[in-house]
């Protein structure tokens, strides 16, 4: 898988793309990281990228021109077409369900906005928009690099036990409920022990009791869920 980014503060991903299971998935050649600058797209001396929204009000609008001729150039860099997510929080809500279907593409081309957002005719270009919640950020930067780990997490070989995608809160395995509760050594810490069940080795009584768990998990914390 090829993943692109369009940013006008491309070195915010330096950290996260260089790191933990990012860096482990480049090395293991599971995926690619680009990320471009929307300033080397720009006209004037200033590098605008951003003008003043036509009818007035506050703050300013990115430029349709501008994002139009770099999302193109991007595009044709690679001979597989790119699927073009738009981050901006008028899209469907990101979830496990999105992340596994984004595994199934070859290549993502993730726009970030900031400001007041994109002028409304950029949105032509978009395949689809994608937010990561119900609030304001400064800018698509963060929910991209939300959208990157969550979806390159699942690729094949990334991650070194391929039972920790399957079990995991969320994914269709588990229902779409929460993960059951996880305990390591420590067996008694300050009083609290282990559940007994998990050192039986009654691998049988053990699933069993780690679905309760994670149906009454979820009835605690995310009753939302379960309706």
């Amino acid at each position: 898988m090829r993943i692109d980014v369009l940013s006008i503060f491309p070195a915010m991903f330096d950290g996260v793309i260089n790191e933990s299971i990012l860096k482990i998935a480049q090395e293991k050649g599971a995926f690619e990281f680009h990320v471009h600058d929307l300033r080397d797209w720009t006209y004037d001396f200033h590098g605008s990228v951003d003008d003043s929204p036509y009818g007035g009000g506050a703050g300013m609008v990115m430029k349709v021109d501008v994002l139009a001729e770099a999302i193109e150039a991007i595009t044709a860099m690679d001979e597989r077409r790119p699927r073009i997510v738009f981050m901006a929080p008028v899209g469907r809500s990101f979830s496990q369900t999105v992340a596994h279907e984004y595994t199934k593409c070859e290549r993502l081309l993730l726009v970030c906005g900031r400001y007041e957002g994109f002028d409304e005719r950029a949105f032509d270009w978009a395949d689809e928009c994608l937010s990561i919640g119900d609030y304001v950020l400064a800018g698509g930067e963060l929910p991209a690099m939300v959208v990157i780990e969550a979806v390159v997490r699942l690729l094949p070989s990334v991650l070194g036990n391929e039972e920790s995608v399957v079990e995991e809160s969320f994914s269709a395995s588990n229902e779409g409920l929460l993960e059951h509760p996880q305990y390591t050594r420590p067996a008694v810490f300050r009083g609290k022990t282990v559940p007994e069940i998990l050192t039986s080795g009654n691998h049988g009584e053990i699933e069993k009791w780690r679905k309760a768990a994670a149906r009454t998990r979820t009835e605690a914390r995310r009753p939302d869920l379960l309706r």
